[in-house]
């Protein structure tokens, strides 16, 4: 039986140089392998290590994935824990406050002293298990910091104006008991 060289030889498809240069080739490689100078190219060696490759790739991914899982999953924890140990005590709200929760108007029942926190900045409104809980400012500044949609109102912290010296209408009396 002849070599496949010998056969493509006969039937015409390379010529006698072409084969002579295949085997100088071969023999110079051989040669460089027998000495050490070229490592074998093994293929099968060659795929392997790129699938090991690509495998610790998918790894690492996964790996990623599941660590930003996990620190979302501490987060939420956080979150629950700070808004189930300092909500504000709404029993006996009987003041309604409206507030915009993304394009709808939403309205909580507060006490007066609540309604006053909310619109000085002292009390928050934050999103809670499809609810909404009133807590502190610092609370609220504390879940802010882990998730931003969650704080649904904090107004700025300001201070109860208390009579300006220049204000034209200050012989007016103004009732504060209007609802609007």
């Amino acid at each position: 039986m002849a070599s496949l060289q010998d056969q493509l030889l006969k039937a015409g498809m390379v010529n006698a140089q072409k084969v002579k240069q295949v085997k100088k080739e071969k023999r110079k490689q051989s040669k460089r392998v027998r000495h050490g100078e070229v490592e074998p190219v093994d293929e099968v060696k060659q795929a392997a290590r790129q699938a090991q490759l690509e495998k610790a790739e998918r790894d690492r991914e996964i790996n990623r994935q599941n660590q930003l899982l996990a620190e979302q999953k501490a987060i939420a924890a956080q979150i629950k824990q700070l808004v189930e140990t300092h909500r504000l005590d709404r029993q006996g709200g009987e003041v309604g406050f409206q507030f915009v929760d993304g394009k709808s108007i939403k309205k909580l029942y507060v006490t007066a002293a609540q309604q006053r926190q909310l619109e000085l900045g002292q009390a928050a409104i934050v999103a809670f298990n499809g609810d909404y809980e009133l807590v502190a400012t610092a609370i609220a500044e504390k879940i802010r910091q882990r998730d931003d949609g969650m704080v649904v109102l904090l107004n700025e912290r300001t201070e109860p104006a208390h009579g300006d010296d220049d204000d034209p209408y200050a012989d007016y009396v103004v009732p504060d008991d209007l609802m609007w």
